[in-house]
């Protein structure tokens, strides 16, 4: 049996290896420099690039190829980015802005293979983290005019939306009530 060395004893616990780069980043102050939501929007939305074009794919398009439970799983990693944005204090509209960043992504990545595809495009997450970091960097009142005319342009779209749709109903009602007039004509079911 060799003989043991006095300096280890065997019951101490060593303390885990930290790594120096998060050291430095989870103990600044600078919210710049808080890594989570960058190093989430990169894996996410940016980790690849496709060879012989610019275009740039992350985890969420490939997940969003396991229907259901990839698009789950990306948003659930999304939301850190959430997160932060709420330990940053950004306002409710901004922060529902993002929310429906990743909602949208979310509800596109549900559609089979197009989704997937259009996910790739979207990058809900590197829009959040966009957001978040023109917000911590003091820019908040910038970010507040692009979510004012974000949310503008949301309403005239839906305004128009809803138009169209009111404008189709009324098409159909009358070109129903003109068939239902025509067809009474001949039948002879005319109203006296």
């Amino acid at each position: 049996m060799p003989p043991s060395d006095p300096e280890i004893k065997v019951d101490e616990v060593l303390p885990p290896q930290v790594n120096p780069i998060a050291a430095k980043l989870a103990a600044s102050k600078d919210p710049t420099e808080q890594a989570a939501a960058r190093i989430l929007a990169k894996y996410l939305d940016d980790l690849l690039q496709i060879p012989g074009t610019g275009i740039k794919i992350g985890l969420d398009p490939i997940l969003a190829l396991i229907p259901g439970v990839g698009d789950t799983v990306a948003s659930g990693a999304g939301v850190i980015i959430l997160l932060d944005a709420l330990r940053s204090g950004v306002s409710i509209p901004v922060f529902l802005r993002m929310a429906l960043n990743m909602g949208i992504n979310f509800l596109i990545g549900l559609v089979p293979g197009l989704g997937a595809a259009a996910s790739a495009f979207f990058k809900s997450n590197s829009r959040n983290l966009k957001l978040l970091t023109t917000w911590q960097s003091g820019n908040k009142d910038v970010v507040r005019r692009s979510t004012l005319r974000f949310y503008g342009s949301l309403a005239i779209l839906l305004g128009m939306i809803a138009l169209l749709i009111i404008i189709g109903w009324l098409f159909y009602a009358y070109v129903f009530y003109s068939l239902f007039k025509a067809l009474a004509g001949v039948l002879g079911l005319q109203p006296a």
